[in-house]
C-alpha cells in the first residue's frame, strides 16, 4: 500500500511541475499588468452596435473597467498607454471555436496548445466549443485557463456530438435511440459541459430527448443539422442553428424524408437558386425569430470552397505545420469534376443572414476551424467580422454581433460583450480604425483578459508552425 502511494505521487508529481512551468512562461506573454491602466485618447468602440466614440479615456483596475470617458482625469500613479490612432473593442465571443483542426480521412486532432493561444492573439477572449471531439480534453484545458496555468480564452465547453446512426466521422458516439440521447446529455451536464450540439444524422426523437433533458437542466442546445429541417428542430425547442439554412436547412429539399438526410450535393444546387424574396425563404425568418431561435454565422469555413478565396494570409501559412500548410493549398484549388456554385452559395448565406438580422433575429458568429484546414483559430474569427461586412452590415454591426450578440446568448452580458464600467475588462486594442477598414480587424496589438494584457505578436510567434500537430 505504502509503495503504491509512492508510485502515485511519482505519476502526480510531472504534471504538478507542468503546471507550474505554464503558469510561470504565461508570464512571457503578458505586456501590461499594473494596479490601474489608463488607456488615452482612444477610439473606443463598445460592442453595443452604436457609433464609434473619439478620444476617450478608460480606466481599468481590478479586472474590470471602472471608467470610460471622452474629458476623465488619469487616476494617480496609474500606468498610462497613449492610444492615439488606436481602436479599442470588446473581445471577441466566438461561438463556433473548436479547439481541433482536421487531419484528412474523416478526422479531427485535438490543437490543445496552439489553438487556445491563437484565439487569445487573434482578440477571442471568450469561445464556446461548439462540440467536442475530446471533450474531456477540453474541460481539462478549460480548468487549466481558469487557474492561470494556461493561456487561452475563458471556454464555455459543449459536450461530444449528439449524432445519429449514419455519421461520417469515426470519432463520434452514434446514439442508440432517444434514452441514450438523454442520458449522454446527462452524463456530459454532470462532467462540465454547459452547452450540447445536435449533428446531421440526428433523429427528431433523439434530438427531442436531448433537448428536453438540456432545458431540465438550464443548458442551451444548438445543431448542425441535416435529418432533420429547422422548422422540426424549432418546434422541438432549438435554441440555436449552426451554419445557416443555405447549406443545411434540407427543408428545401424536394422528396425530403423523415429523418433522413438527403444528398447534400442536390441541396447546394437548389439553394444557390433561392431568392430570398420568396416565400418560403421569408416563413422560414419568421418562424425561426418566433421560437427565438439563433443562428450561428460561420462564413470563413464555406468562403474556403469558393476558387480564389479567401485572400492567401501569411500569417495563417506560417501558424501551419509544413504537411497541413501543403494539405491546404493542396485543396483550395477545389474539385477537378462538377461542383456547385459555391460562391453562389456563399452569397446567398450571407444574404440570409442579413436578412434574418433585419427582421428581427439574433445572429452570433465563429470560425469553425474546420473545413479544408484554412480557417484557423482566432484568424478565422477575425475573417467571420470582415465577411460579416461584406454581407452588408456596418464595421459596428459586425463587431456587435461578434461581442454583445455572444454575450447575451451564453448569458454573460452583464460581465462581457461590450465596454462599460463595470463590466470586465476583455479589451482587443487595435493598430487603425476598423470603422473606416474593416480589415484593420487583424491588426491586434495587446488583448486584455480580466485586465491582463497580453502581447499578440508573442503569442502568435509561439505557435507558428505548430498547427496540424498540436
Amino acid at each position: 500500500m505504502r509503495k503504491s502511494g509512492v508510485f502515485l505521487l511519482s505519476l502526480l508529481a510531472p504534471l504538478c511541475l507542468l503546471a507550474q512551468t505554464a503558469s510561470t512562461e504565461n508570464k512571457a506573454f503578458v505586456s501590461v499588468e499594473a494596479p490601474v491602466v489608463a488607456l488615452t485618447h482612444v477610439r473606443v468602440v463598445d460592442g453595443t452596435g452604436g457609433p464609434a466614440r473619439e478620444d476617450q479615456t478608460l480606466v481599468i483596475s481590478g479586472g474590470k473597467i471602472q471608467a470610460l470617458g471622452a474629458a476623465l482625469s488619469v487616476p494617480a500613479g496609474a500606468k498610462v498607454m497613449d492610444l492615439s490612432g488606436y481602436t479599442v473593442i470588446p473581445g471577441l465571443v466566438g461561438m463556433h471555436d473548436h479547439l481541433f483542426y482536421p487531419q484528412g480521412g474523416g478526422f479531427f486532432a485535438e490543437m490543445g496548445f496552439s489553438f487556445p493561444r491563437l484565439y487569445l492573439a487573434c482578440g477571442v477572449t471568450t469561445i464556446r466549443t461548439t462540440g467536442s471531439i475530446e471533450p474531456y480534453t477540453d474541460l481539462e484545458i478549460k480548468k487549466l485557463v481558469d487557474t492561470g496555468k494556461m493561456i487561452g480564452p475563458k471556454m464555455h465547453v459543449t459536450g461530444p456530438y449528439l449524432e445519429g446512426k449514419g455519421a461520417a466521422i469515426a470519432q463520434l458516439h452514434v446514439l442508440a435511440g432517444p434514452e441514450d440521447a438523454r442520458k449522454t446529455v446527462a452524463f456530459w451536464a454532470d462532467q462540465g459541459a454547459t452547452s450540447f450540439k445536435a449533428y446531421m444524422h440526428i433523429s427528431r426523437a433523439e434530438l427531442g430527448a436531448a433537448i428536453a433533458e438540456a432545458h431540465a437542466r438550464k443548458i442551451k442546445v444548438t445543431a448542425h443539422l441535416c435529418s432533420v429541417t429547422y422548422p422540426e428542430a424549432a418546434a422541438l425547442g432549438i435554441d440555436d442553428l449552426e451554419h445557416g439554412p443555405m447549406y443545411y436547412d434540407m427543408e428545401f429539399a424536394p422528396g425530403k424524408e423523415t429523418d433522413v438526410c438527403p444528398s447534400t450535393r442536390a441541396m447546394y444546387d437548389i439553394t444557390s437558386k433561392i431568392e430570398m424574396s420568396e416565400p418560403r425563404v421569408r416563413d422560414l425568418i419568421a418562424d425561426l425569430i418566433k421560437h427565438k431561435v439563433a443562428v450561428t454565422s460561420t462564413l470563413p469555413v464555406f468562403e474556403l470552397q469558393v476558387p480564389g478565396r479567401p485572400p492567401l494570409d501569411q500569417r495563417v501559412l506560417a501558424a501551419m505545420t509544413p504537411d497541413a500548410r501543403v494539405n491546404y493549398l493542396s485543396r483550395r484549388g477545389g474539385s477537378s469534376g462538377p461542383a456547385p456554385d459555391w460562391a453562389a452559395l456563399l452569397k446567398k448565406e450571407m444574404e440570409f443572414e442579413y436578412a434574418f438580422v433585419k427582421a428581427g433575429g439574433t445572429l452570433l458568429a465563429g470560425c469553425d476551424p474546420t473545413g479544408i484546414g484554412g480557417t484557423l483559430a482566432g484568424y478565422g474569427d477575425q475573417r467571420e467580422v470582415e465577411l460579416l461586412v461584406e454581407a452588408g452590415f456596418t464595421p459596428v454591426e459586425a463587431i456587435h454581433i461578434q461581442t454583445e450578440n455572444g454575450a447575451r446568448f451564453l448569458g454573460e452580458s452583464d460581465r462581457i460583450g461590450t465596454i462599460a464600467p463595470g463590466k470586465q475588462a476583455d479589451l482587443v486594442v487595435i493598430h487603425g480604425d476598423p470603422t473606416k477598414n474593416i480589415a484593420d480587424i487583424e491588426k491586434v496589438e495587446t488583448v486584455f483578459k480580466d485586465g491582463i494584457g497580453y502581447d499578440s505578436a508573442k503569442l502568435l510567434d509561439s505557435v507558428r508552425a505548430l498547427v496540424g500537430l498540436r
